[in-house]
């Protein structure tokens, strides 16, 4: 059988019949002769010192890492230090975790240090309040604290505001026609100055009639300097029980 010879590099088709493949010459480069600027096909460029991008979110371990007894005060200087940063009343277990030291031992030094500020007279004192430490200013220096603050003025709730709050504090949670019935007049004014103030927050709603209810929070403990509402003055007794509340809020929707 005959074989038919192979098409010449560049050859057209003519009439006789198509050229299913068209071979293109290839050049030889020698070796060892590279255009300058040109990689070869195995290179793999070098990484240099500034193709590394670092994350600046991330804090290299050595910069955090620490060894609670290298600092000069301890375990109890490092807890002070903490203290004086931080915005709100802070845990035990907070504390613990954050130093990494067992809890009974942060809360002894949490308490030896409220007693050494003490002894010491210090114008700031450790207090446990709200569930957590924070370092306050002594109640003995309010008016030096005061003057410099507020340059004299006392920004003071009014009387119809402290009666509002504390029928929230002994009654909560509670809406705000209970309030009124007790307090005998309408107290949306003085819940919008609470709230402004942080002092009270809505906490559910009544399942009968939807109403919404209203108690403290913790920055009414903080301001109150008290751990919980079951260190409230026992004034509860002088105030209505709910069911009189009830009768007094209809008497005044009447």
């Amino acid at each position: 059988m005959s074989q038919t010879p192979a098409p010449e590099v560049g050859a057209v088709p003519d009439d006789r019949g198509a050229v299913d493949d068209v071979a293109v010459p290839q050049q030889t480069v020698p070796q060892d002769v590279v255009p300058q600027g040109a990689a070869t096909q195995d290179a793999v460029p070098e990484a240099s010192a500034t193709d590394v991008v670092v994350d600046e979110g991330e804090v290299p371990e050595e910069q955090v890492a620490f060894d609670i007894n290298d600092f000069p005060g301890g375990a109890r200087g490092a807890i002070e230090a903490v203290l004086m940063v931080v915005d709100e009343p802070v845990t035990e277990i907070s504390l613990a975790s954050a130093l990494e030291l067992p809890v009974e031992d942060v809360a002894g030094h949490l308490r030896a240090l409220a007693a050494d500020y003490d002894e010491s007279n210090r114008g700031f004192t450790a207090r446990s309040v709200a569930g957590g430490w924070r370092i306050y200013s002594r109640s003995e220096y309010a008016p030096v604290v005061e003057k410099f603050l507020l340059d004299g003025q006392q920004a003071k709730l009014t009387q119809a505001s402290l009666e509002t709050l504390a029928v929230v504090a002994y009654r909560q949670p509670i809406s705000r026609s209970r309030v009124s019935a007790v307090r005998g007049v309408n107290v949306d004014g003085v819940f919008r100055t609470l709230l402004t103030r942080g002092l009270v927050a809505e906490v559910g709603a009544e399942d009968e009639s939807g109403a919404t209810l209203y108690g403290t929070t913790s920055y009414f403990l903080q301001r109150l300097g008290l751990g919980s509402l079951d260190d409230l003055p026992a004034l509860a007794p002088y105030l209505p029980e709910v069911d009189v509340l009830d009768e007094l809020a209809e008497q005044g929707r009447a």
